[in-house]
């Protein structure tokens, strides 16, 4: 299932609901889907052990009924590991990923170094073609762990290095495999074969850990002063960075919206756009109008 496309993952979950009888709660409007929604799915390649999805219900069922009904309708190899009502449980914040990377012919001696040079460095910044052009990405501010595992993993007749990395959700996702990117160009690390990544969790991050990120401000000067929240995005990277709540001017005062809900449109605060959303065609002529209840009359 690693190789499996998040619209793939998509597709089959729909269907096991649909197997499973669940009765999912649909979207309004002309082409109504499914309320199911994802958090942060991993990328093609990846295998996971850590993926979350919300369904909405019409009805209340027991999360033990749900697990083992969708989970008999899934297809090997996405398993249904914990359900819960998220009106009684409250959904984890997911700020971070804990990732495995194991890298066929890569002495273990050679992965420590390389990850000491990433460590050391300020920033280590990749390039990565996105549907909106070329995004730089400074993965380094995205690493907050990165360790070599004691043991190197057996390959036929080589060593295979094992790297653990937490990495910060950000805004472009910066994903294992920038990381590896900006590891080669640090250290000429290179392995034999493509890496085996696996998502092996993901979790809040520790309070001190947020309140040392929000204390960095765009340009890594510390900010002093009262306490911080998430504000605008940075402007090369489009990153969440820090801003003073006190802010002045309109770009300082600028905030991350809290849910994708916060950047719709409300129709009764845009009274003239809503007059306008649909173009005028011929129906909408008055000669128009009399010829077509002249049709109907005769």
């Amino acid at each position: 299932m690693r190789f499996a496309s998040h619209r793939d993952i998509a597709r089959a979950v729909e269907r096991g609901v649909r197997r499973a009888g669940l009765p999912v709660a649909h979207s309004a409007g002309f082409s109504p889907h499914p309320k199911i929604s994802y958090s942060g799915g991993a990328p093609t390649g990846a295998a996971s052990e850590a993926e979350y999805l919300e369904i909405s219900l019409t009805e209340g069922l027991d999360p033990v009924v749900v697990q083992a009904r969708l989970d008999a309708a899934l297809p090997d190899g996405i398993d249904v590991i914990e359900v819960g009502d998220v009106a009684v449980v409250q959904a984890p914040q997911l700020e971070a990923s804990d990732w495995q990377v194991v890298l066929p012919g890569v002495p273990p001696a050679v992965a420590s170094s390389a990850a000491e040079a990433f460590l050391a460095a300020e920033n280590a910044e990749v390039d990565r073609l996105t549907s909106n052009g070329v995004r730089r990405l400074d993965t380094r501010a995205a690493v907050v762990s990165l360790e070599v595992g004691q043991r190197a993993v057996a390959d036929g007749d080589q060593d295979c290095a094992t790297l653990r990395m937490v990495v910060r959700h950000l805004t472009p996702a910066v994903r294992p495999e920038d990381i590896l990117v900006a590891l080669r160009r640090l250290s000429a690390m290179e392995s034999s074969s493509p890496p085996v990544v696996t998502r092996l969790a993901q979790f809040p991050l520790a309070t001190d850990q947020r309140d040392a990120d929000a204390a960095v401000g765009p340009d890594g000067a510390g900010i002093t002063g009262p306490a911080l929240r998430p504000g605008r995005r940075g402007a090369e990277q489009g990153q969440i960075v820090a801003m003073r709540p006190d802010a002045e001017t309109a770009d300082e005062a600028s905030t991350a919206p809290a849910s994708a809900y916060e950047q719709l449109p409300r129709g009764a605060e845009r009274p003239d756009e809503a007059r306008c959303a649909r173009e005028p065609d011929e129906r909408d002529r008055p000669d128009a109008r009399n010829r077509a209840t002249e049709q109907r009359a005769s």
